[in-house]
């Protein structure tokens, strides 16, 4: 499997040395560097190609580098059917970069671009509708940003007196901010049933 995948990492970098950076093989994957700017021309060629025939978009999804220039990995993953093979496609991005949708390509990518969005604050040019789609339409922050905060910014319940849905301020006690990680069975001060014989002795 792993010469298939060198074989096709060689053919799609000698085809499109516009576009790859740099590959190589991960858990039976093939991993692709690519540039930000061919992006959307790579994917059209992988999904046309004779020898690739990567015609179904699997998933995108990016992870936050919050020490680096170029913050974000765009990932995406496709799947050839025909040769029973899947790539993996890396786009490096800066947080005010655009990234060219693949709606016109995939319309499978729709709902996955707008997920990126919602959850990372990444924004994709010439998407037909990049709205929000998981979090609520006033929520403030992208949840999956490494410097979002575990607890939020709003906190959302329903009111029983009011009857609707309240937004409030995050408001922890500084008690419930304080961790304690030791095990429950270390230093405990209560005694099992059972054991108090044991004690007694």
């Amino acid at each position: 499997m792993s010469e298939a995948l060198t074989e096709l990492g060689g053919y799609i970098e000698a085809k499109r040395p516009d576009c790859v950076l740099g590959w190589d093989i991960a858990h039976g994957e093939l991993n692709l560097d690519v540039t930000l700017a061919n992006i959307a021309g790579l994917v059209e060629f992988l999904k046309g190609d004779a020898t690739c025939r990567f015609t179904s978009l699997v998933d995108i999804t990016a992870v936050d580098y919050t020490g680096r220039a170029k913050r974000f990995d765009v990932v995406y993953h496709f799947l050839s059917m025909y040769q029973n093979q899947r790539i993996r496609i890396r786009v490096a991005v800066r947080e005010e970069d655009m990234v060219p949708s693949l709606v016109a390509i995939h319309p499978s990518a729709n709902w996955f671009e707008r997920e990126v969005f919602d959850m990372f604050g990444i924004l994709f040019s010439g998407h037909p509708d990049l709205r929000r789609l998981l979090t609520d339409y006033g929520f403030r922050g992208y949840p999956l940003r490494k410097d979002f905060p575990t607890t939020g910014y709003t906190e959302v319940r329903y009111d029983e007196a009011e009857k609707r849905v309240v937004y409030e301020p995050v408001s922890l006690v500084q008690e419930y901010r304080q961790f304690d990680f030791m095990s429950p069975w270390e230093g405990a001060e209560y005694i099992l049933p059972g054991d108090e014989k044991e004690a007694t002795k």
